[in-house]
């Protein structure tokens, strides 16, 4: 009954006011209500740029400008935007009343959900292990699973890549850092997969229930991992993460779990999304597939460009924490503003032809995608390691892939990916440096 009242507070309100905005043509309101925003983010993200630097919409405001975007994220007057808690005073206290004790990835002790001086202790705990030494030795471990995946691949023919590569390539790597036994796998797949809504506001109550049941069963799962892992540590970069907590850095077991499942969860969703969005992209851009077989070198700003015009996060939100002017505009204190981070990476007062998928873009990495300030993703090295890796890999595996089907896209609206891609692979060539 609690969980049922918390959907009604949090998701069934939202939803049905949502419903009678988008009628009126709130963008807020669409960005729930109407189906064609998830399927065609790049209309209504231009449809909000003609109507100004920021608009105001019926709770919050919205912006695409990049410039304001990335000053927002950046500034010390706003802060990050738990869930719930912009809804109206009634409705949240009905909402607190039935939380429970589940961690979610967008409340309170989440590093995505905290300001300092918690996220200054959570985020230096994660910084001590995941250092850039650290990721920048994994590069061989994800070429390793990439080549060893697209080998059970090689006489495929047709397959869903999201479903044999670009999930499967993700999960091995973090599992192997962070200690994910092998035969545990596909259960923190599936839990990802099936709590990826959990980052949306207004879901139907089977989405809410689906989210539910996903949860329930990660924290149960990451409580014993956890235990395990303290009796038994290895040299995983988990196991570092408990000995630095248990050694000083102060974190009690919720604040712990919380940080440690975000690291697990973020190091493979959002890569699944990444990878699936390239591939799909390069297909539909053979002509980049050519010069890309002649210009290795020009891989690490494909992967930029895929996630400046297709980000796997397509949206955050800050509030500000004081009467704050932005673009002439008065927020005024509590007010909240979303920053529709797939409309700042085509702003074209910074890319030149916005819309174009070019490889030689100069400042392709100017995107929003990572977020920026000080809750930069702490991932994004490795993220654009497993996308230029893997999609490199997968290129040279298969230079004649072709689609063989529409494909459909996950229902998420912060999140934004393929749940299934069909694709004709074609024959598959030696890896590169194996004898012929």
């Amino acid at each position: 009954m609690r969980h049922r009242i918390r959907w009604l507070a949090v998701h069934g309100f939202v939803r049905g006011a949502s419903k009678l905005l988008a009628r009126r043509g709130d963008p807020q309101g669409r960005m729930i209500a109407d189906p064609t925003v998830r399927i065609d983010p790049v209309t209504f993200t231009e449809d909000l740029r003609a109507r100004g630097p920021i608009v105001e919409a019926a709770v919050v405001h919205l912006t695409v400008d990049h410039e304001i975007g990335n000053d927002l994220l950046r500034s010390e007057d706003f802060e990050v935007l738990p869930t719930g808690s912009n809804l109206p005073k009634p409705v949240q206290w009905v909402a607190n009343r039935a939380k429970t004790d589940l961690l979610y990835p967008l409340e309170p002790p989440s590093m995505l959900a905290v300001e300092p001086p918690e996220h200054t202790r959570y985020r230096k705990l994660v910084s001590s292990v995941f250092t850039p030494r650290a990721v920048a030795a994994l590069r061989d471990r994800v070429q390793e699973t990439a080549e060893s995946l697209l080998d059970e691949l090689a006489t495929a023919g047709t397959v869903d890549v999201v479903d044999r590569y670009c999930a499967q390539l993700p999960v091995a790597v973090i599992g192997d850092i962070l200690g994910v036994p092998d035969e545990d796998r596909a259960r923190v797949l599936e839990f990802g997969e099936r709590g990826a809504a959990s980052l949306d506001i207004g879901l139907t109550w089977p989405q809410y229930r689906t989210v539910y049941r996903s949860v329930v069963g990660f924290n149960d799962w990451l409580s014993a991992h956890l235990e395990s892992l303290r009796r038994n540590p290895g040299d995983d970069l988990m196991s570092q993460l408990i000995a630095a907590s248990d050694e000083g850095a102060r974190l009690n077991q919720r604040e712990l779990m919380a940080t440690a499942g975000l690291v697990l969860a973020a190091g493979f969703e959002t890569t699944v999304n990444l990878l699936g969005n390239g591939i799909r992209m390069l297909i539909d851009h053979p002509q980049h597939l050519e010069t890309l077989a002649r210009r290795p070198d020009l891989w690490p700003t494909a992967v930029e460009e895929i996630l400046r015009l297709d980000p796997p996060v397509q949206l955050t939100a800050r509030r500000a924490t004081k009467d704050t002017q932005i673009a002439g505009h008065l927020i005024p204190r509590g007010k909240a503003v979303l920053i529709y981070i797939a409309g700042a990476n085509r702003d074209p007062k910074v890319f030149d032809d916005p819309h174009r998928f070019d490889l030689e873009r100069e400042n392709a990495g100017r995107h929003l995608s990572f977020s920026g300030g000080r809750h930069f993703c702490l991932g994004a090295a490795l993220a654009r390691a497993e996308g230029e890796v893997g999609l490199r890999a997968f290129f040279e595996r298969f230079p004649d892939a072709r689609l063989a089907g529409d494909g459909s896209r996950r229902e998420t609206r912060v999140l934004r990916g393929w749940a299934s891609l069909p694709v004709a692979l074609g024959t598959a060539r030696a890896p590169v440096g194996s004898p012929s």
